[in-house]
């Protein structure tokens, strides 16, 4: 597996390479097919990586928040909804979330753990969202993904394999 602090490099490295396979994916793989190879190989390099060991998404990103979770994290950290909001977060730009302030998120702390614990929103749950169907009408966003998550690069590399995608670099 990719050193966390390489992925970004090794990804802008095949930054053309990689547009050229979502393209190759967009035009040439079934929907259905392309979800259960993402599933199988999520569960396969996911099964050994420790994400605590790397936490790149909660260095890069910044955390978001849905409204109907703050009273439960607020509960959890032990202060009021309104100290929670002034404390950590903003309005997200354009949406009905709010977000982290900054950027490594303020709930990630130095251990890989998260403040949250348990409370942690759906989203970072869920990253880097390779177990989720409907992949093909989410490739563009993968691009960003392969940057951050060393496993998300691991799977584009497999799936290129796979498919037995060949370009010039």
């Amino acid at each position: 597996m990719i050193s966390p602090d390489k992925v970004r490099e090794e990804a802008k490295k095949r930054e053309n390479e990689n547009f050229k396979f979502r393209t190759f994916l967009k035009c040439h793989v079934d929907e259905d097919e392309l979800d259960s190879q993402f599933l199988r190989l999520h569960k396969e390099l996911f099964a050994d990586y420790d994400c605590s060991k790397c936490r790149n998404c909660c260095k890069m990103y910044k955390g978001s928040i849905p409204p109907e979770d703050i009273d439960r994290d607020a509960q959890y950290l032990g202060i009021s909804p309104e100290q929670f909001i002034d404390t950590y977060l903003e309005k997200e730009e354009f949406a009905l979330n709010y977000q982290t302030k900054h950027k490594p998120c303020d709930f990630w702390q130095e251990d890989g753990n998260c403040k949250l614990g348990d409370c942690k929103p759906n989203s970072c749950k869920k990253y880097p969202y390779t177990d989720q169907p409907e992949r093909l009408s989410s490739l563009l966003s993968m691009l960003d993904t392969i940057e951050i998550c060393p496993v998300a690069f691991k799977i584009f590399e497999r799936l290129k394999q796979e498919y037995r995608f060949r370009t010039r670099r």
